[in-house]
């Protein structure tokens, strides 16, 4: 899984504001640090989407350096592997679902991070590319 670290900056109307180092077009802020990284979640989520539209790759979270991050769930930090893996590969997403053997709106679902996709199917794809998805607990 993958853990973007985050910065919290106390708002001067009250709240925290949340930016992403990694990422920094997501950001977002919040009456007190637990809502302000409830939506951190969304706003990183959505930024990543708009990498995945413009066929950009997604950078990869930096060392927390203990930092408080927004921790993606496996699928999603599944489905921006894939991503990035696709983009790295010189390949789109026809030549994926060629590959797979799916239909082209299959992969879009695969690749849609608001979709809930199987972790398996992700697993599958990133083996056309001789890759395996490792999951750790921290």
């Amino acid at each position: 899984m993958f853990a973007y670290p985050v910065h919290l900056e106390p708002a001067e109307e009250g709240g925290f504001v949340v930016t992403f180092p990694d990422i920094p077009e997501a950001i977002t802020e919040g009456d007190d640090e637990t809502e302000a990284l409830v939506w951190a979640q969304d706003a990183l989520e959505t930024m990543l989407e708009s990498y995945i539209d413009d066929k950009q790759l997604i950078p990869y979270p930096s060392a927390l350096d203990g930092r408080p991050a927004v921790i993606l769930p496996v699928v999603v930090t599944g489905k921006v592997i894939l991503h990035n893996t696709l983009i790295e590969a010189g390949k789109k997403k026809a030549d994926l679902a060629r590959m797979l053997n799916l239909a082209p709106t299959l992969v879009d679902r695969l690749l849609s991070l608001r979709h809930k996709s199987r972790i398996e199917q992700i697993e599958t794809a990133l083996a056309v590319f001789g890759k395996k998805l490792v999951v750790d607990v921290i």
